[in-house]
């Protein structure tokens, strides 16, 4: 009895020992994050999603060069974690997305330093884009300027309903979209909806950005852009994550290759696929009339 009555006392402590380090991790980590202008969070009970959060909540999520810094560090991070299969962009307080760069703290800078920002947004902007895992931007708040070229180097948009600034203002500011607004919007819209939005600098609300194709989302009205996300990320991360990398590697080819090269590609990513550990485990799971369980192997 005294055994028995030492064993449970001594797994009861460790058990409290346990709840306090995962505890102080857990205050650590939020202490960390809200010191930070970019950070990583995992999304609970959705293993797989992760959120790229833009934590500038006073400037509306400008682009500083503190975050981004931070925002590339966490791209890196992302580009080489196996465990990630989708990301999600987003701010860390609703009612805010990207309000573009910084431009209280551009007009203090030099030129050979607005030089190197360029240099290192389009760097950040080019890894998000090319990133194997597929990519959300979850647009809560205005997007303007850079805040929506960011948004255009994601595979998706979703706007919140209520969402009533996103746009490519530049030409009122004396410039133009600097980091690949005029490529990207134009490769996703065409030349002619490309011009009208840059040349007129329209700002649109959610529903209009939808309609001629800027957000591929809306949200519910009780929904935010981040919930809407959510669920998309959800129905992705289900998916072979070989799969997805290969799915997206053949898409992101199609503006730069001949029908014939493209359909070359297709196939020589298509291939693979078929001695994978996941390609096994999706026809067992098939036959026995279960939800696969990928790995990614």
């Amino acid at each position: 009895m005294i055994l028995t009555a030492t064993r449970s006392s001594s797994l009861a402590l460790l058990k409290c020992a346990h709840v306090r380090c995962t505890t102080q991790r857990f205050i650590q980590t939020v202490q960390t994050a809200a010191s930070q202008e970019a950070y990583l969070e995992p999304a609970l009970d959705h293993p797989g999603v992760v959120s790229l959060l833009l934590n500038r909540p006073k400037s509306k999520n400008a682009i500083s060069l503190r975050l981004l810094k931070e925002f590339q560090e966490c791209l890196d991070t992302v580009q080489f974690d196996k465990s990630t299969r989708v990301l999600i962009v987003r701010s860390s307080t609703l009612g805010s997305f990207c309000a573009g760069a910084d431009l209280i703290e551009r007009a203090s800078m030099s030129k050979a330093q607005v030089d190197k920002f360029l240099i290192d947004l389009r760097r950040a902007l080019g890894t998000l884009e090319a990133l194997p895992v597929p990519t959300i931007a979850a647009i809560d708040g205005p997007a303007l300027g850079g805040g929506l070229e960011l948004g255009l180097a994601c595979d998706l948009r979703v706007a919140g309903n209520a969402v009533t600034k996103i746009g490519l203002p530049e030409v009122r500011l004396g410039i133009i979209p600097g980091a690949g607004g005029t490529q990207r919007l134009t490769r996703l819209l065409g030349l002619a909806k490309a011009k009208d939005l840059i040349f007129t600098a329209r700002v649109l609300t959610a529903p209009e950005a939808h309609h001629i194709g800027v957000v591929d989302y809306v949200s519910e009205s009780e929904q935010t852009a981040y919930d809407k996300a959510l669920e998309l990320a959800k129905q992705m991360s289900a998916n072979a994550p070989l799969a997805l990398k290969a799915a997206k590697q053949a898409i992101s080819r199609v503006p730069e290759l001949g029908l014939e090269s493209g359909l070359d590609f297709e196939r020589a990513s298509y291939e693979p696929l078929l001695h994978t550990k996941d390609r096994l485990e999706a026809l067992q799971a098939f036959r026995e009339k279960r939800a696969p369980v990928f790995k990614g192997e």
